[in-house]
């Protein structure tokens, strides 16, 4: 008796010990699963950091600009008496009006009308009589064509199309004299970037060619021709 008696509380006690173990082993596991639950609970994303989105060129836009005329090769002609070669130089300032199209592969098509008051001349007195030829360009614009391909804020681009100016010859003491509004064209080049959300600051090269005409029946002619280099500031809406 003593035996099986011995040998029962000695398997009692064993499955006691596992049992324990067991709750052991259950409490750890539910433990570990509150308080990854909890963890989840707890857990924010990230927030998202916004990207700025990229400037986009397309819309109206009108702006002042400013500039200086230099070179070319003018003369004036009388049947075979040419002039002196020379060029034309001075200043200009006015005004901008243009509107941009930006596709969707940054490529910006634009159009753009200016126009402004002019100080460009020059004169040579080479065949000419006392005190010698003379050229003004007293006024001058354009309207032309745009295109450029947008790096976000900057915008290279090639231009071209009409060139306009109010053109005036003289030539001799007796203030011999006619003057134009002349057509011809232009082509160039320039880098536009935007400084602030719906401000743009550029800079263009122009060549320009206003052609030639008769300012003095006899007949005189003249031309009007040469190089502008400017810059100006846009307001876009």
């Amino acid at each position: 008796m003593p035996m099986a008696v011995l040998g029962l509380s000695a398997l009692d006690t064993i499955q006691d010990t596992d049992m324990k173990k067991l709750l052991l082993a259950s409490t750890l596991l539910a433990s570990l699963a509150v308080s990854a639950q909890a963890a989840d609970l707890g857990y924010k994303k990230p927030s998202v950091i916004p990207v700025m989105a990229s400037y986009n060129w397309t819309g109206f836009y009108v702006g002042i600009q400013g500039g200086y005329g230099f070179g070319g090769d003018n003369r004036h002609v009388q049947g075979a008496i040419r002039s002196g070669n020379f060029g034309l130089t001075g200043g200009t300032i006015g005004g901008t009006i243009g509107y941009n199209y930006q596709l969707a592969n940054r490529v910006v098509l634009g159009a753009e009308g200016d126009y402004a008051w002019s100080g460009i001349k020059g004169d040579t007195a080479v065949n000419c009589a006392a005190p010698g030829c003379r050229t003004d360009v007293r006024s001058f614009g354009t309207a032309r064509l745009r295109v450029g391909y947008a790096f976000d804020r900057i915008l290279p681009y090639i231009t071209g199309g009409l060139a306009l100016g109010d053109v005036r010859g003289r030539v001799g003491a007796a203030g011999l004299s006619g003057s134009e509004f002349r057509a011809g064209w232009t082509i160039g080049a320039g880098v536009e970037a935007a400084i602030w959300q719906n401000v743009t600051a550029k800079v263009e090269y122009l060549y320009y060619d206003l052609g030639k005409f008769n300012y003095v029946a006899t007949p005189i002619s003249t031309t009007a021709k040469g190089h502008l280099v400017r810059a100006g500031l846009n307001y876009r809406f």
